[in-house]
C-alpha cells in the first residue's frame, strides 16, 4: 500500500487560488509586520512609558483574541471571503487612523479596533489556504502559505524602521494602508469553489453548543502550546528595538531579515518532515532552538549576535508553527477548519499579547536585558504541556 502510495501523483498545492490568497496575505502582512516596531516608538514619541508601549501590543492582541472564535464561528457559518474582505476594510481603516493620532488614550481605542480587523482577516485567509490545499500535504502546503508571512518579515519591520527614520511616522502608516488596500484588490480575485454559506447538512452537524461552534477541540493542545512560545515573540517584537537602542547596536531591523531568513528555509522542510514523521519531528526541536535563541537575546552586545539570535529563532519558530497549524487542522472536519484556524490563532495571538503586557512591566522595573532570559520559562512550559499531550495518546 505504501508502494502504490508513492506511485501516485502528488495532488497540486500551486493552484490559482492558493497562489491568490498567499500573495493577498503576503500584502496584509506586510501591512501589519511594518507597525510592529515602529508602533512602540510612536507610543514613546506621544508620551507612553514602557509599560505603555507593551499594552500597545497587549490590547490589539486582546481584541484580536476576542474576533478569533467569534471570526472562525462566522466562517463556518456564513462563508469565507465576506469575513476576510470586512476584516480587512476594518484593518485599513484603522492603520489611515493613526495619522491623526496624538494621544495615548486615542491610540489604545484606534489599536484594539484594529486587532478587530487583524482576527477577522487573517484567520480567514488561513481557513481559505487550509480549503485549497490537498489534506494528504496539509503541512506541507501550510508551510508554504506561511512563506508569505516569512516574506513580509523579512523586509517589513526593516522597511517601516527605514520609513521612519527618513521620512516620520505618517509615512510609515500610509504605506501600511497601500498594502492593506492591495490586498483587498487581490482577495476580490480568488474564486475556489469553497461553498460561501454551509448548506443546510453541514450547518446540523455542527455542534449545538455555542461554546463548541466557537472553539475547535482538536485544536485546543496546539494552541496552548503555541501560546507560550509566542510568549516569547510577544518580547522580541515589543522591545526589542528599545533593547538592542540602549545597547547601542544600530539597524537592529536586519534582527527580523534574518529571522525570516531562516524561516525560509526552516518552514519548508520541517512542513514536509510534519507530513511524513509527524509533529514531534518539528515541536520539540523547534521550542529548543527558540529557547536557545532568547539566551543569545540576552547576552547580546552587537549586531552580529542579535543577527545569530534572529536565524536560530527563525529555524525554530519554523518548525513549531506550522506544525502546530496542521495539528489544529488536521482533526477537524471540513465545516470546522474555521473553528479550528479561530482557536490556534487565539492561542497565537494571546501568547503575544500576554507577552507584550508582562514583559512591559518587568521591563519597566528591571529593564529589558532580563525579560529575554525571563522568556526562557513559557519556551519550557510549552515543551512540558506538548509532551503531556503525547503521553495522554500513548496511554
Amino acid at each position: 500500500m505504501e508502494r502504490n502510495t508513492k506511485l501516485q501523483k502528488k495532488e497540486p498545492i500551486w493552484t490559482r487560488d492558493f497562489i491568490l490568497i498567499s500573495i493577498a496575505s503576503l500584502f496584509v502582512t506586510l501591512g501589519f509586520q511594518m507597525l510592529l516596531p515602529v508602533l512602540p516608538v510612536f507610543s514613546a514619541r506621544i508620551g507612553g512609558s514602557d509599560a505603555w508601549a507593551g499594552l500597545v501590543v497587549g490590547i490589539f492582541t486582546v481584541s484580536a483574541v476576542i474576533m478569533r472564535p467569534v471570526s472562525g464561528m462566522l466562517l463556518d457559518s456564513r462563508g469565507r471571503r465576506g469575513v476576510f474582505i470586512i476584516g480587512l476594510i476594518v484593518f485599513l481603516v484603522c492603520v489611515v487612523l493613526y495619522n491623526w493620532t496624538s494621544t495615548i488614550l486615542a491610540l489604545l481605542i484606534i489599536r484594539f479596533i484594529h486587532g478587530f480587523g487583524w482576527g477577522a482577516s487573517s484567520t480567514a485567509s488561513s481557513t481559505i489556504a487550509s480549503d485549497i490545499v490537498p489534506k494528504s500535504r496539509l503541512a506541507e502546503g501550510m508551510g508554504y502559505f506561511g512563506l508569505t508571512s516569512t516574506l513580509a518579515m523579512a523586509v517589513a519591520p526593516a522597511l517601516g524602521l527605514g520609513l521612519l527614520d527618513s521620512y516620520g511616522f505618517n509615512m510609515v502608516f500610509n504605506v501600511s494602508a497601500v498594502f492593506v488596500f492591495i490586498c483587498i484588490l487581490i482577495s476580490l480575485l480568488i474564486k475556489y469553489h469553497k461553498p460561501e454559506v454551509i448548506t443546510k447538512s453541514d450547518s446540523e452537524a455542527l455542534p449545538a453548543n455555542i461554546k463548541n461552534k466557537i472553539f475547535e477541540k482538536s485544536a485546543i493542545t496546539p494552541a496552548t502550546v503555541i501560546f507560550f512560545v509566542t510568549m516569547t515573540y510577544g518580547s522580541i517584537v515589543s522591545f526589542i528595538a528599545l533593547y538592542a537602542e540602549q545597547r547601542q547596536v544600530e539597524n537592529i531591523g536586519l534582527f527580523f531579515t534574518v529571522y525570516a531568513a531562516a524561516l525560509l528555509i526552516s518552514r519548508p522542510y520541517f512542513g514536509r518532515m510534519t507530513d511524513k514523521k509527524g509533529t514531534s519531528f518539528a515541536v520539540l526541536p523547534g521550542i529548543v532552538f527558540v529557547i536557545i535563541a532568547m539566551l543569545v537575546i540576552y547576552f547580546a552586545d552587537s549586531l552580529m549576535v542579535f543577527l545569530i539570535a534572529g536565524f536560530i529563532y527563525g529555524i525554530g519558530f519554523g518548525a513549531v508553527q506550522p506544525a502546530l497549524q496542521a495539528m489544529s487542522v488536521s482533526k477537524a472536519g471540513s465545516s470546522r477548519r474555521g473553528a479550528a484556524n479561530a482557536t490556534f490563532f487565539l492561542g497565537f495571538d494571546l501568547g503575544i499579547g500576554a507577552g507584550a503586557i508582562i514583559w512591559g512591566i518587568i521591563a519597566e522595573s528591571l529593564g529589558y536585558q532580563l525579560i529575554y532570559l525571563l522568556s526562557i520559562i513559557p519556551a519550557v512550559v510549552g515543551i512540558l504541556v506538548y509532551i503531556k499531550s503525547i503521553k495522554k495518546k500513548i496511554d
